[in-house]
C-alpha cells in the first residue's frame, strides 16, 4: 500500500468522531430545549451545563480534525 494512500484512509478514519459530536451536539440542545420548556425557572442552572456539554462535545470534534490534519500533513 502506498503512504500517500494510508496518510488518506487514516484521515477518513479520524474524521468518523465528527459523526459522533454531530449526534452529541443535537441530544445536548434537544434536551436543553426541552428541560427549559418544562420548567422554565431552572433556566440559569441548566443553560450553564448546556454550553458546557457543547463546549467539551465541540472540543472532540477540534481534536479529530487536528488528528486528521496532523495523519495527512506531518
Amino acid at each position: 500500500m502506498d503512504i500517500a494512500a494510508a496518510r488518506e484512509i487514516g484521515a477518513g478514519i479520524a474524521v468518523i468522531a465528527l459523526a459522533g459530536v454531530g449526534i452529541g451536539l443535537g441530544n445536548i440542545f434537544s434536551t436543553l430545549v426541552s428541560s427549559i420548556a418544562r420548567n422554565p425557572a431552572s433556566r440559569p442552572h441548566v443553560f450553564g451545563l448546556g454550553m458546557l456539554g457543547f463546549a467539551l462535545t465541540e472540543a472532540i470534534a477540534l481534536f479529530a480534525l487536528l488528528i486528521a490534519v496532523l495523519i495527512l500533513f506531518v
